[in-house]
């Protein structure tokens, strides 16, 4: 009998702590490809959510900077029961984000949300005809729009927004367009630097720290930190994981 009380009040405790896990923060990382790093074994295809595989745990963040956050909050706090969800797609802009905005967002029902976009809206633009100059104001309007939606279904989000980048590096830095698209992705970097203002958002200035890498550290331009102006390698990734947990760490400080 006290055999079965013990196994009873064990089981008992593995389920609390079970059911505890399940109610932790829910983080959520959606944007392009720098977050997608191919979870679900997409196979760097641009492949929606829904058609990822969300059950094989070894490939489910993907293998870039969200990897890494959520590696570390997992590993050093089981007892907090952090719940990451990876849902940055390969190749989309501001426009793909809001068409999937309510599921790959909104349903999740996230407590903490980062967002990382932009580069790609620059490259359509400059892939387009040009006959119009890259329209900003509406750019902002969207971003604004989508976490206008986010705070309406959970007041208490907490945000992290991350600054677009490009890197004089690879076959992005040697394009004659190089000079034009830092300057664009510079603008929307701004833009979304005065949104997280506006939003009190953690903002991550992901442009002005590999800047700085640019300058300070050895065969950076050879694109040892971005490798081909766009998409980080292994050491910009870890860069990028360690500046966004500094700032979920004031986040998680301020609760």
């Amino acid at each position: 009998m006290k055999r079965t009380f013990l196994f009873l009040a064990a089981v008992a405790c593995i389920l609390l702590l079970a059911g505890a896990a399940r109610r932790g923060t829910t983080v959520l990382l959606i944007g392009d490809s720098i977050t997608d790093g191919g979870w679900g074994r997409s196979g760097g295809l641009m492949k929606p959510s829904a058609e990822r595989n969300h059950r094989d745990l070894n490939h489910l963040y993907g293998s870039g900077y969200m990897y890494l956050c959520a590696a570390h909050y997992q590993a050093a706090y089981p007892q907090k029961g952090y719940l990451f969800y990876n849902r940055g797609i390969s190749g989309n802009t501001l426009s793909d984000l809001q068409q999937r905005w309510e599921e790959d967002a909104l349903a999740l029902q996230p407590d903490v949300l980062s967002l990382l976009v932009g580069t790609n809206d620059i490259q359509q633009w400059l892939d387009s005809d040009r006959q119009q100059p890259f329209d900003f104001d509406a750019w902002e309007r969207g971003y604004r729009r989508l976490l206008d939606e986010a705070r309406r279904r959970n007041p208490g989000l907490r945000l992290l927004l991350g600054a677009p980048f490009v890197a004089p590096s690879g076959r992005v830095g040697k394009s004659p367009d190089y000079p034009l698209r830092d300057s664009l992705v510079g603008e929307l970097a701004r833009i979304v630097e005065r949104i997280a203002a506006d939003f009190g958002a953690a903002y991550l200035p992901y442009d002005a720290m590999f800047d700085a890498l640019q300058q300070t550290m050895p065969d950076s331009l050879g694109g040892y930190w971005i490798w081909d102006g766009i998409h980080p390698t292994a050491a910009g990734h870890r860069k990028m994981a360690d500046l966004w947990i500094e700032a979920f760490d004031r986040l998680e400080a301020q609760k």
